[in-house]
């Protein structure tokens, strides 16, 4: 394996999570003891940023054998197709090594084998994406050439007959072998139910017809009928279950996500969504795109001040795992909004954008997940899901607020990340494949992180002046947004101990650090909070039980912040878990200058930590374009800041409400050497970039 293994994750959810993390930190610590390639300078904004290099290098020739159940199309006169290298190992600049999934055996006729395999429907489909999305931006032959060739591969993969039909087998061996039952797979073997690999098949088969339909409508209408059988599995799978809902902690949840799961079906709605627009007569097509839609946007979640602050949750089975892998939802409900005239689907993507995104940007970057802290490494994954759903929502929802954040998320390939190093480089197209907690660099460059890395090239070379704003910025100067004080660093009186269960991972959460404290009743614990010089938002984390246990009471100082309910989480139903490891909001604000919280529990209480959330957070970057600062309110109103201008500077400010709209002054200036007042709208955010004179 060469790096974090994602698809562990999207295939099982659970303890994987944990063991991917640490697997990750392995071999990102490998990989970083290799010297960085030199960093060319950022290209000019008039240069594309798109080199398809690197993914080209990734494609290799794959037959296509005769297997029942298993064609594509013009297979006779064509036995061949494209698929890409599911990772490429870093050995020096522009030089890497193809390798598969799993460890290698040796067959007897001299090909190599993986425990998994080769290539994989995942990044078959996402490759296609890519390719299209370029020729279609370009008029690249040779991108309509890789296209063609991607989704021929993909579509072989597709099962065609037999009580599995419209599904996908997941892996394929070098020489052409399908490896449709792996261990760790769910479902396994990989085509005996819906997966999210047959979402991200809809997704390229949605795109492909589209671009395909006026140049060579033989194969779009291949396109369209394997599309229809994907549909049709989805049909009878998930979809058969529209209208009805399951019960996870107390909440009601659709039943007829794909896999559990918002991001599984966001994927497939921009498959659906692309189809739908070229084809809008198509009535199972736009039932199916309608209803996964109004599913996604249910799961939709909190505010500015509740967690978790206007995310959509991605999985039904969890009410306090978010994490931005396979988080293509916003973007996709952005998309549908626009595709069928529903307004009304909108409203969950301007949340995720406009209230979590800022908050995300804040608490460190796009990290992995937040169960319910923030964890885990950075990814071009989780980078490139937040900007695409940044742009498409900004554009539905004529919110230009929505790109400058774009802009700020997107400065991760150009530097403005943990390591402080570039995460892309345009003149080769190589992507790293991941940056660890401690700043540390995965050189290596998988299909993955190559293909959401090139995504997000591509939407920043179809709006130049997002593309310009990005580019002027590689470095991140510094944060101030949410923090995790762990409890188990305070001091217990009372009956009451720090437990370390055996597993950090609850089935539908995690334990940060790996501990909690527990309070029998009458029992207290005190914590040591950093001290700061505004009010902040105070969430401590407890792990409600399913039966009533009382309250835990917060105070700082003789400040009485509020209580977190010890038990009452509600019937546990579809849950990973009983009960539920959930950050509560206080009712008051711990005060300015506060320094320790106490809790004290009139019963049986799980404390795990504190997320301190300050009430206006700041992103700092900067770059060839000078200095930028974000001020993000988690109030309900409005804020103001007065910020130090150095001498030759001027302040431009530039306000947006809580959906990136914008609001009040624009463009004030101060005077230069002196100082100005910023001013945040209630759950908004404000852009204050310094402006040489």
């Amino acid at each position: 394996m060469t790096r974090t293994d994602l698809r562990s994750k999207l295939m099982t959810r659970p303890v994987a999570l944990v063991a991917g993390l640490s697997m990750f930190l392995a071999v990102g610590a490998v990989a970083a003891a290799v010297p960085a390639p030199a960093a060319p300078g950022a290209p000019p904004a008039s240069a594309p940023l798109t080199n398809l290099h690197h993914l080209n290098f990734l494609l290799d020739t794959v037959p296509l054998l005769k297997v029942a159940g298993h064609t594509t199309y013009q297979q006779k006169t064509q036995p061949t197709a494209q698929a890409p290298w599911v990772y490429a190992n870093y050995n020096s600049y522009d030089n890497y090594t193809h390798v598969g999934g799993g460890a290698p055996t040796v067959q007897p006729s001299g090909v190599t084998y993986y425990s998994q395999g080769a290539f994989d429907a995942d990044d078959i489909a996402r490759t296609a994406v890519v390719y299209l999305r370029d020729w279609r931006q370009t008029g690249s032959a040779a991108s309509r050439a890789h296209a063609f060739q991607t989704l021929r591969s993909l579509t072989y993969l597709q099962t065609t007959t037999g009580p599995h039909a419209g599904n996908v087998v997941l892996w394929q061996q070098s020489d052409g072998t399908l490896n449709p039952a792996v261990a760790g797979d769910t479902p396994n073997p990989s085509d005996s139910a819906e997966s999210y690999w047959l979402s991200r098949t809809v997704w390229a088969l949605g795109e492909g017809y589209a671009d395909f339909k006026n140049t060579d409508p033989a194969f779009a209408s291949f396109l369209a009928d394997r599309l229809h059988l994907a549909v049709a599995s989805l049909n009878r799978q998930s979809l058969a279950k529209y209208g009805t809902y399951d019960v996870a902690t107390g909440v009601k949840v659709p039943a007829w996500l794909i896999n559990s799961g918002a991001d599984a079906s966001g994927e497939a709605v921009l498959g659906l969504a692309a189809y739908h627009r070229a084809a809008p007569g198509d009535a199972v097509v736009t039932t199916a795109l309608t209803r996964l839609s109004q599913g996604v946007a249910l799961m939709s979640s909190g505010s500015v001040n509740q967690w978790p602050f206007g995310a959509i949750l991605p999985w039904t089975q969890s009410r306090t795992f978010w994490h931005a892998w396979g988080g293509m939802a916003p973007a996709a409900l952005a998309t549908a909004s626009s595709a069928l005239g529903r307004p009304d689907l909108l409203t969950a993507a301007v949340k995720d954008m406009a209230q979590f995104t800022p908050q995300l940007l804040a608490a460190g970057g796009p990290v992995n997940q937040w169960t319910p802290t923030p964890n885990d490494s950075q990814i071009a994954y989780g980078v490139d899901c937040r900007v695409e759903g940044l742009v498409a929502t900004a554009k539905a929802a004529n919110a230009p607020g929505l790109l400058h954040l774009a802009a700020v998320t997107a400065a991760w390939f150009f530097g403005a990340n943990p390591s402080g190093k570039p995460a892309y480089n345009p003149a080769t197209g190589d992507a790293i494949d991941g940056i660890d907690p401690g700043g540390n660099v995965n050189l290596n460059s998988g299909a993955e992180s190559t293909i959401h890395t090139l995504l997000t090239m591509e939407a920043l070379d179809a709006n130049p002046a997002l593309k310009a704003e990005a580019l002027g910025i590689n470095k991140t100067v510094g944060v101030n947004g949410i923090r995790v004080v762990e409890a188990e660093s305070g001091t217990i009186t009372g009956s009451g101990s720090v437990v370390r269960p055996a597993s950090a991972w609850t089935g539908a959460a995690i334990w940060s650090g790996g501990a909690y404290v527990g309070l029998n009743p009458g029992a207290s614990v005190s914590i040591a909070v950093p001290v700061s010089d505004q009010p902040r938002n105070l969430y401590p984390i407890v792990n409600q039980s399913q039966a009533r246990a009382g309250s835990t009471f917060w105070s700082a100082g003789t400040t009485r912040l509020g209580s977190t309910p010890n038990g009452g989480a509600g019937a546990r139903g579809i849950a990973g878990a009983s009960g539920k490891l959930f950050p509560f909001a206080l009712a008051a604000a711990l005060p300015a200058g506060g320094s320790t919280v106490v809790g004290r529990s009139n019963g049986t209480a799980s404390v795990d930590a504190l997320l301190i959330q300050p009430q206006v957070s700041t992103v700092a970057v900067t770059g060839p374009a000078g200095n930028t600062t974000l001020y993000i309110s988690s109030r309900t109103t409005t804020s103001s800041r007065t910020i130090a201008v150095p001498k030759g500077f001027v302040a431009q400010q530039l306000e947006y409400d809580n959906t990136g709209k914008p609001v009040g002054r624009v463009g004030d200036a101060s005077a230069t050497g002196g100082s100005t007042r910023v001013t945040i709208c209630a759950g908004g955010f404000t852009v204050v970039k310094l402006v040489r004179r």
